[in-house]
Protein backbone atom coordinates (compact mmCIF):
# COMPACT_ATOMS: atom_id res chain seq x y z
CA UNK A 1 0.00 0.00 0.00
CA UNK A 2 1.12 3.64 -0.94
CA UNK A 3 0.23 6.13 1.85
CA UNK A 4 0.84 10.01 1.39
CA UNK A 5 1.03 11.70 5.18
CA UNK A 6 1.00 15.52 4.87
CA UNK A 7 3.04 17.31 7.74
CA UNK A 8 1.53 20.87 8.99
CA UNK A 9 3.27 20.92 12.03
CA UNK A 10 6.13 19.64 13.96
CA UNK A 11 3.74 18.19 15.99
CA UNK A 12 2.31 15.94 13.30
CA UNK A 13 5.93 14.71 13.07
CA UNK A 14 5.61 13.17 16.39
CA UNK A 15 1.90 11.98 16.03
CA UNK A 16 2.87 10.06 12.71
CA UNK A 17 6.57 8.89 13.33
CA UNK A 18 6.31 5.30 15.15
CA UNK A 19 2.98 4.87 12.65
CA UNK A 20 5.57 5.29 9.48
CA UNK A 21 8.04 3.33 11.01
CA UNK A 22 5.37 0.53 12.06
CA UNK A 23 3.73 0.56 8.54
CA UNK A 24 7.23 0.58 7.01
CA UNK A 25 8.43 -2.46 8.41
CA UNK A 26 5.03 -3.76 7.31
CA UNK A 27 5.84 -3.53 3.62
CA UNK A 28 3.96 0.06 2.95
CA UNK A 29 5.64 2.88 0.85
CA UNK A 30 5.00 6.04 2.58
CA UNK A 31 5.33 9.32 1.26
CA UNK A 32 5.66 12.64 3.06
CA UNK A 33 4.84 15.95 2.28
CA UNK A 34 5.36 18.85 5.18
CA UNK A 35 5.25 22.53 5.52
CA UNK A 36 8.39 24.39 5.91
CA UNK A 37 7.07 25.16 9.70
CA UNK A 38 9.64 26.02 12.31
CA UNK A 39 11.54 23.33 13.32
CA UNK A 40 9.46 20.14 11.36
CA UNK A 41 12.07 19.61 9.18
CA UNK A 42 14.99 19.50 11.86
CA UNK A 43 12.52 16.59 13.25
CA UNK A 44 12.03 14.81 9.72
CA UNK A 45 15.91 14.76 8.99
CA UNK A 46 17.00 14.00 12.52
CA UNK A 47 14.02 10.89 12.57
CA UNK A 48 15.77 9.93 8.79
CA UNK A 49 12.04 9.98 7.15
CA UNK A 50 12.28 11.78 3.63
CA UNK A 51 9.99 14.65 2.91
CA UNK A 52 8.94 16.73 -0.41
CA UNK A 53 9.07 20.19 1.07
CA UNK A 54 5.39 22.18 0.23
CA UNK A 55 6.62 25.56 1.25
CA UNK A 56 5.93 27.65 4.18
CA UNK A 57 2.23 28.56 4.13
CA UNK A 58 0.69 32.11 4.63
CA UNK A 59 -0.55 33.88 7.45
CA UNK A 60 -4.35 35.39 7.86
CA UNK A 61 -7.41 34.12 6.28
CA UNK A 62 -6.72 35.60 2.86
CA UNK A 63 -3.29 34.15 2.69
CA UNK A 64 -4.03 30.91 4.19
CA UNK A 65 -7.07 30.83 1.24
CA UNK A 66 -4.88 31.99 -1.40
CA UNK A 67 -2.10 29.21 -0.41
CA UNK A 68 -4.63 26.62 -0.57
CA UNK A 69 -4.37 26.21 -4.40
CA UNK A 70 -0.32 26.07 -3.89
CA UNK A 71 -0.51 23.42 -1.57
CA UNK A 72 -3.06 21.30 -3.56
CA UNK A 73 -0.72 22.23 -6.53
CA UNK A 74 2.29 20.66 -4.70
CA UNK A 75 0.61 17.55 -3.27
CA UNK A 76 -1.50 16.99 -6.62
CA UNK A 77 1.74 17.16 -8.41
CA UNK A 78 3.80 14.35 -6.58
CA UNK A 79 0.44 12.24 -5.81
CA UNK A 80 0.07 12.02 -10.07
CA UNK A 81 3.76 10.50 -10.23
CA UNK A 82 3.35 8.30 -7.17
CA UNK A 83 -0.01 7.39 -7.10
CA UNK A 84 -0.81 7.04 -3.07
CA UNK A 85 -3.91 4.67 -2.08
CA UNK A 86 -4.71 6.62 0.73
CA UNK A 87 -3.91 9.77 1.83
CA UNK A 88 -3.49 10.91 5.58
CA UNK A 89 -2.96 14.14 7.66
CA UNK A 90 -3.87 15.79 10.98
CA UNK A 91 -6.24 18.52 10.08
CA UNK A 92 -4.26 19.75 7.56
CA UNK A 93 -6.53 20.02 4.16
CA UNK A 94 -4.38 19.88 1.20
CA UNK A 95 -4.63 15.82 1.41
CA UNK A 96 -8.40 15.91 1.57
CA UNK A 97 -8.70 18.18 -1.90
CA UNK A 98 -5.98 15.63 -4.07
CA UNK A 99 -7.94 12.65 -2.65
CA UNK A 100 -11.09 13.94 -3.97
CA UNK A 101 -9.53 15.13 -7.07
CA UNK A 102 -7.96 11.54 -7.41
CA UNK A 103 -10.83 9.67 -6.06
CA UNK A 104 -8.58 7.86 -3.26
CA UNK A 105 -9.91 7.94 0.31
CA UNK A 106 -8.22 10.64 2.62
CA UNK A 107 -8.05 9.16 6.64
CA UNK A 108 -7.94 12.78 8.94
CA UNK A 109 -7.31 12.88 12.47
CA UNK A 110 -7.80 16.13 14.45
CA UNK A 111 -8.39 17.25 17.76
CA UNK A 112 -8.73 21.34 17.44
CA UNK A 113 -12.31 21.72 17.88
CA UNK A 114 -12.14 25.55 17.26
CA UNK A 115 -10.32 25.51 13.87
CA UNK A 116 -13.04 26.52 11.60
CA UNK A 117 -11.07 27.41 8.69
CA UNK A 118 -9.66 23.98 8.73
CA UNK A 119 -13.17 22.26 9.20
CA UNK A 120 -15.05 24.29 6.14
CA UNK A 121 -12.08 23.76 3.92
CA UNK A 122 -11.61 19.79 4.92
CA UNK A 123 -14.99 18.55 5.61
CA UNK A 124 -16.66 18.44 2.59
CA UNK A 125 -13.41 16.49 0.95
CA UNK A 126 -11.99 13.83 3.56
CA UNK A 127 -13.60 10.59 3.88
CA UNK A 128 -13.02 9.87 7.13
CA UNK A 129 -12.14 12.25 10.29
CA UNK A 130 -11.11 10.46 13.67
CA UNK A 131 -10.98 12.68 16.73
CA UNK A 132 -10.38 11.86 20.52
CA UNK A 133 -14.30 10.50 22.24
CA UNK A 134 -14.34 14.01 23.70
CA UNK A 135 -14.03 16.04 20.66
CA UNK A 136 -16.57 18.82 20.64
CA UNK A 137 -18.03 18.68 17.83
CA UNK A 138 -19.81 16.07 15.67
CA UNK A 139 -19.11 15.82 12.02
CA UNK A 140 -21.70 13.20 11.35
CA UNK A 141 -21.50 9.85 9.69
CA UNK A 142 -18.56 10.18 8.23
CA UNK A 143 -16.60 10.72 12.12
CA UNK A 144 -14.64 8.14 14.15
CA UNK A 145 -14.08 8.83 17.85
CA UNK A 146 -11.33 6.96 19.47
CA UNK A 147 -10.25 6.63 23.31
CA UNK A 148 -6.89 8.66 23.56
CA UNK A 149 -5.20 11.63 22.85
CA UNK A 150 -3.00 12.39 19.54
CA UNK A 151 0.00 13.27 21.92
CA UNK A 152 -0.22 9.51 23.01
CA UNK A 153 0.77 8.44 19.17
CA UNK A 154 4.54 9.63 20.45
CA UNK A 155 4.04 9.34 24.36
CA UNK A 156 2.55 6.04 25.39
CA UNK A 157 4.80 3.65 27.39
CA UNK A 158 4.94 0.97 24.29
CA UNK A 159 6.58 3.65 22.15
CA UNK A 160 8.51 6.68 24.79
CA UNK A 161 11.53 5.83 27.03
CA UNK A 162 12.81 9.36 28.35
CA UNK A 163 16.67 9.84 28.01
CA UNK A 164 17.54 12.90 30.94
CA UNK A 165 21.08 12.36 28.85
CA UNK A 166 19.88 14.31 25.60
CA UNK A 167 19.63 17.32 27.64
CA UNK A 168 21.56 17.06 30.41
CA UNK A 169 24.99 18.60 28.95
CA UNK A 170 22.80 21.55 27.05
CA UNK A 171 20.59 23.07 30.22
CA UNK A 172 23.86 23.07 32.03
CA UNK A 173 22.25 22.35 35.73
CA UNK A 174 24.05 22.07 38.84
CA UNK A 175 23.62 19.45 41.08
CA UNK A 176 19.91 18.32 42.09
CA UNK A 177 19.21 22.14 40.63
CA UNK A 178 15.50 21.91 39.18
CA UNK A 179 13.95 23.69 36.44
CA UNK A 180 10.45 24.98 34.39
CA UNK A 181 9.98 25.31 30.95
CA UNK A 182 7.77 28.24 29.13
CA UNK A 183 6.23 27.63 26.11
CA UNK A 184 5.35 30.92 24.03
CA UNK A 185 3.72 30.43 20.64
CA UNK A 186 3.24 32.60 17.56
CA UNK A 187 -0.93 32.56 17.22
CA UNK A 188 -0.56 32.33 13.33
CA UNK A 189 -2.08 29.15 13.24
CA UNK A 190 -5.15 28.63 11.11
CA UNK A 191 -6.98 27.65 14.41
CA UNK A 192 -5.42 31.05 16.40
CA UNK A 193 -6.95 32.95 14.11
CA UNK A 194 -8.67 35.60 16.17
CA UNK A 195 -7.36 34.99 19.57
CA UNK A 196 -4.37 36.32 21.37
CA UNK A 197 -1.79 35.12 24.09
CA UNK A 198 0.38 36.78 27.06
CA UNK A 199 1.89 40.39 25.98
CA UNK A 200 5.56 40.93 26.01
CA UNK A 201 4.93 42.94 29.40
CA UNK A 202 3.46 39.86 30.28
CA UNK A 203 6.29 37.48 29.74
CA UNK A 204 8.93 39.13 31.01
CA UNK A 205 6.52 39.74 34.37
CA UNK A 206 6.73 36.00 34.31
CA UNK A 207 10.80 35.21 33.64
CA UNK A 208 11.51 37.67 36.45
CA UNK A 209 8.72 36.42 38.98
CA UNK A 210 9.90 32.85 38.04
CA UNK A 211 13.78 32.97 37.81
CA UNK A 212 13.71 34.46 41.32
CA UNK A 213 12.70 30.97 42.64
CA UNK A 214 13.91 28.44 39.63
CA UNK A 215 16.16 28.00 36.34
CA UNK A 216 13.73 28.80 33.94
CA UNK A 217 14.02 27.40 29.95
CA UNK A 218 12.26 29.20 27.41
CA UNK A 219 10.75 27.27 24.05
CA UNK A 220 9.26 29.93 21.68
CA UNK A 221 7.85 29.96 18.10
CA UNK A 222 9.02 33.65 17.42
CA UNK A 223 12.54 35.31 18.32
CA UNK A 224 12.78 36.64 21.36
CA UNK A 225 14.30 39.61 22.47
CA UNK A 226 18.10 40.09 23.38
CA UNK A 227 17.45 40.03 27.32
CA UNK A 228 15.42 36.90 27.12
CA UNK A 229 17.90 35.03 24.82
CA UNK A 230 19.69 33.50 27.55
CA UNK A 231 16.63 31.63 28.71
CA UNK A 232 16.08 29.81 25.39
CA UNK A 233 16.14 26.56 24.66
CA UNK A 234 18.75 25.58 22.36
CA UNK A 235 19.26 21.57 22.29
CA UNK A 236 17.65 19.79 19.31
CA UNK A 237 14.10 20.45 19.15
CA UNK A 238 14.04 15.81 18.63
CA UNK A 239 14.84 16.00 22.65
CA UNK A 240 11.99 18.56 23.32
CA UNK A 241 9.97 15.35 25.41
CA UNK A 242 13.35 14.49 27.42
CA UNK A 243 13.29 18.19 28.77
CA UNK A 244 9.35 18.16 29.39
CA UNK A 245 9.84 14.93 31.19
CA UNK A 246 12.28 16.27 33.66
CA UNK A 247 11.00 19.54 34.17
CA UNK A 248 9.66 20.27 37.85
CA UNK A 249 6.50 22.13 35.95
CA UNK A 250 5.55 23.61 32.30
CA UNK A 251 3.84 26.88 31.76
CA UNK A 252 2.49 27.55 28.53
CA UNK A 253 0.63 28.68 25.54
CA UNK A 254 0.72 25.60 23.67
CA UNK A 255 -2.74 23.56 24.39
CA UNK A 256 -0.35 20.29 22.85
CA UNK A 257 2.71 21.04 24.91
CA UNK A 258 0.63 20.86 27.66
CA UNK A 259 -1.37 17.74 27.11
CA UNK A 260 2.61 16.41 26.37
CA UNK A 261 3.80 17.51 29.77
CA UNK A 262 1.04 16.00 31.49
CA UNK A 263 0.90 12.86 29.97
CA UNK A 264 5.23 12.31 30.90
CA UNK A 265 4.45 13.26 34.44
CA UNK A 266 5.12 16.66 34.85
CA UNK A 267 2.17 19.45 35.79
CA UNK A 268 1.39 21.82 32.88
CA UNK A 269 -0.15 25.58 33.91
CA UNK A 270 -1.54 26.44 30.02
CA UNK A 271 -3.04 30.25 29.47
CA UNK A 272 -5.15 30.37 26.72
CA UNK A 273 -8.17 31.06 25.11
CA UNK A 274 -9.18 28.64 23.00
CA UNK A 275 -11.94 25.83 23.03
CA UNK A 276 -11.09 22.04 22.95
CA UNK A 277 -12.66 19.27 24.04
CA UNK A 278 -9.26 17.95 24.88
CA UNK A 279 -8.24 20.81 27.19
CA UNK A 280 -11.08 20.53 28.74
CA UNK A 281 -10.87 16.78 29.91
CA UNK A 282 -7.39 16.84 30.57
CA UNK A 283 -8.72 20.03 33.22
CA UNK A 284 -11.15 17.07 34.16
CA UNK A 285 -8.59 14.70 35.13
CA UNK A 286 -6.61 17.25 36.67
CA UNK A 287 -3.85 17.03 34.29
CA UNK A 288 -3.37 20.64 33.12
CA UNK A 289 -4.73 23.68 35.31
CA UNK A 290 -6.29 26.35 33.18
CA UNK A 291 -6.02 30.32 32.81
CA UNK A 292 -7.64 32.34 30.72
CA UNK A 293 -5.77 35.64 31.98
CA UNK A 294 -2.12 36.02 33.50
CA UNK A 295 -3.52 36.83 36.70
CA UNK A 296 -2.40 34.42 39.54
CA UNK A 297 -0.19 32.40 37.38
CA UNK A 298 2.98 33.00 38.11
CA UNK A 299 1.96 32.67 41.76
CA UNK A 300 0.33 29.36 41.10
CA UNK A 301 4.04 28.64 39.28
CA UNK A 302 6.12 29.51 42.78
CA UNK A 303 3.37 27.37 45.17
CA UNK A 304 3.74 24.55 42.66
CA UNK A 305 7.94 24.49 42.38
CA UNK A 306 7.96 24.81 46.40
CA UNK A 307 5.70 21.32 46.74
CA UNK A 308 8.69 19.04 46.83
CA UNK A 309 6.70 15.77 46.58
CA UNK A 310 4.13 17.41 43.90
CA UNK A 311 5.94 16.07 40.82
CA UNK A 312 6.06 12.54 42.74
CA UNK A 313 1.90 12.76 43.11
CA UNK A 314 1.39 14.37 39.69
CA UNK A 315 3.53 11.47 37.85
CA UNK A 316 1.32 8.74 39.70
CA UNK A 317 -1.81 10.22 38.66
CA UNK A 318 -0.63 10.85 35.23
CA UNK A 319 0.47 7.44 34.67
CA UNK A 320 -2.96 6.20 36.01
CA UNK A 321 -4.95 8.23 33.23
CA UNK A 322 -2.86 7.08 30.59
CA UNK A 323 -3.43 2.95 31.40
CA UNK A 324 -6.93 3.98 30.85
CA UNK A 325 -6.60 5.62 27.02
CA UNK A 326 -5.65 3.67 23.97
CA UNK A 327 -2.72 3.06 22.32
CA UNK A 328 -3.37 5.24 19.48
CA UNK A 329 -0.53 4.64 17.07
CA UNK A 330 -1.50 0.56 17.45
CA UNK A 331 -5.40 1.89 16.38
CA UNK A 332 -3.79 3.87 13.84
CA UNK A 333 -2.14 1.30 12.37
CA UNK A 334 -5.25 -1.43 12.30
CA UNK A 335 -7.69 1.45 10.85
CA UNK A 336 -5.32 2.37 7.99
CA UNK A 337 -4.24 -0.87 7.16
CA UNK A 338 -7.76 -2.82 7.22
CA UNK A 339 -9.49 0.22 5.74
CA UNK A 340 -12.61 0.67 4.79
CA UNK A 341 -13.66 -2.25 6.93
CA UNK A 342 -12.21 -0.57 10.43
CA UNK A 343 -13.91 2.18 9.57
CA UNK A 344 -17.00 -0.19 9.65
CA UNK A 345 -16.21 -1.92 12.39
CA UNK A 346 -15.35 1.21 14.39
CA UNK A 347 -19.18 2.53 13.19
CA UNK A 348 -20.91 -0.71 14.74
CA UNK A 349 -19.10 -1.40 16.96
CA UNK A 350 -17.00 1.29 18.91
CA UNK A 351 -15.43 -0.31 21.81
CA UNK A 352 -13.54 -2.50 19.52
CA UNK A 353 -10.63 -0.24 19.98
CA UNK A 354 -10.39 -1.28 23.87
CA UNK A 355 -7.90 -4.19 22.58
CA UNK A 356 -5.30 -1.45 21.75
CA UNK A 357 -5.74 -0.95 25.48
Amino acid sequence: MKILIDIGHPAHVHYFKNFIWIMKKNGHEIIITARDKEVAFQLLDYYQLPYFNRGEGEKGFFGKLFYTFQGDFCLLKHALKIKPDIFMSFGTIYPAHVAWLLRKPCISFNDTDHNVFAHMMLLPFTNTILTPKVYLKDHGAKHIRFDGFMELCALHPNHFTPNPSNVKDEIQLKAGEKYIVLRFVSWQASHDMGLKGLSLKEKYSLVEELSKHIKVIISSETPLPDDLKKYAYRTHPAFMHDLLHDATLLVSESLTMSAEAAFLGTPALCITPAQAGTLDEEVRLGLIELFRTSEGLADRAIDIVRQDSYKEEFKAKAKAVVKTKIDVTAFMVWFVENFPNSFSIMQKTPDYQNRFK
